[in-house]
């Protein structure tokens, strides 16, 4: 019978004799400790301080005890909350069973969600904290000793307008990345035709190349390609990866964007198109790779900011490609360019 109740909990869980003798275990609990066996002690199963403090607790006052488990498998670690009761349960053919029921509750997610809070409002903080410093000691200056100076104030004023400008596209990404996120959920359903709005992407953005003696080249296919989509977010999407292209891929950097469209994508599982946003620039180290997608993440912080990155671009691109139940790709060989890849289902 102590099987049967076990059994039915959906958390893993083991029930301790007041012998401090493991009686039972649910399947879910022998996934996470394969050698737990019962009639030994717990205290050779479960080699952790405060496992052993919270059921020696409950075991004393019988009252429920909460503490935290630790479980690490390969580099893998997961983090559970440990609940400990003590309970009786009846038995039709022995005597009743006296114990404590030890559940665990995985709160890995959690405490990550957390971590990914307390960070965000940090990077926030300190993004705004920086251009706010810069333009409070501009303004004392030109309240005080810049006062009457004309060369001064018009040099301050510049760079206070510089550091306005920053804020600003700071919490215009702020706001799209919050939308983004609202609308995760919500697949589009509008029909767009993928192969215009990347020569008007590429159009709006062949001044900005033309100044920096960039070259865009754009090659797809004849006939329209149409996906559905969100015609303003895939725009924001190819907007950001071609002028990351431009900014990052050297004075003179080639940027070749390319749109091909297939019946059949293995990845997707459904009939797909490609944009691949390639430049000709230094390339990225592929320890960063994994992270460039990270909010505020940055390879170089100091060159990020004199290019006007705020550090969220690609977590936005990233946020929109998922909303489409597409794919983001990011390839990059040192001295050879780097090359960004969205893969988005037709319908």
């Amino acid at each position: 019978m102590l099987a049967s109740y076990l059994s039915a909990i959906p958390l893993p869980c083991v029930f301790i004799g007041q012998d401090k003798r493991v009686l039972g275990a649910n399947n879910l609990a022998l996934t996470l400790k394969p050698g737990l066996v019962e009639q030994r002690s717990y205290i050779l199963m479960f080699r952790q301080p405060a496992f052993g403090a919270a059921v020696e607790q409950c075991l004393s006052t019988k009252e429920t005890q909460r503490a935290t488990y630790l479980h690490t498998e390969g580099q893998q670690e997961t983090r559970y909350e440990l609940t400990c009761s003590y309970i009786t349960l009846p038995e039709a053919t022995q005597p009743e069973v006296k114990g404590i029921l030890v559940c665990f509750q995985d709160i890995t997610q959690v405490q990550q969600a957390g971590e990914i809070r307390r960070d965000f409002v940090a990077n926030v903080s300190h993004e705004l904290k920086t251009p706010l410093t810069a333009l409070l000691g501009f303004i004392e200056t030109l309240q005080g000793p810049a006062k009457n100076d004309a060369e001064a104030r018009a040099r301050f004023l510049g760079i206070m307008a510089s550091e306005a400008k920053r804020m600003n596209r700071l919490v215009g990404d702020l706001l799209s990345l919050s939308r983004v996120e609202e609308d995760a959920r919500m697949r589009p359903t509008d029909a767009v035709d993928i192969r215009d709005l990347l020569r008007s992407v590429i159009r709006n953005l062949s001044e900005v190349a033309k100044d920096r003696l960039h070259q865009i080249k754009f090659a797809a296919p004849d006939a329209p390609v149409k996906i559905l989509g969100d015609q303003d977010q895939l725009t924001q999407v190819f907007t950001n990866l071609i002028e990351n292209a431009q900014k990052y891929g050297g004075e003179t950097a080639q940027v070749t964007v390319t749109l091909e469209e297939f019946d059949w994508d293995a990845t997707l599982r459904r009939a797909a198109v490609r944009v691949r946003v390639q430049d000709s620039g230094p390339g990225i180290e592929a320890i960063h790779i994994p992270r460039l997608t990270e909010r505020f993440y940055r390879i170089d912080s100091h060159r990020s900011r004199e290019v006007g990155g705020t550090g969220l671009g690609l977590a936005i691109v990233k946020h929109i490609v998922n909303r489409h139940r597409g794919r983001l790709k990011i390839a990059s060989v040192l001295g050879q360019g780097s090359t960004f890849t969205a893969l988005l289902p037709k319908n």
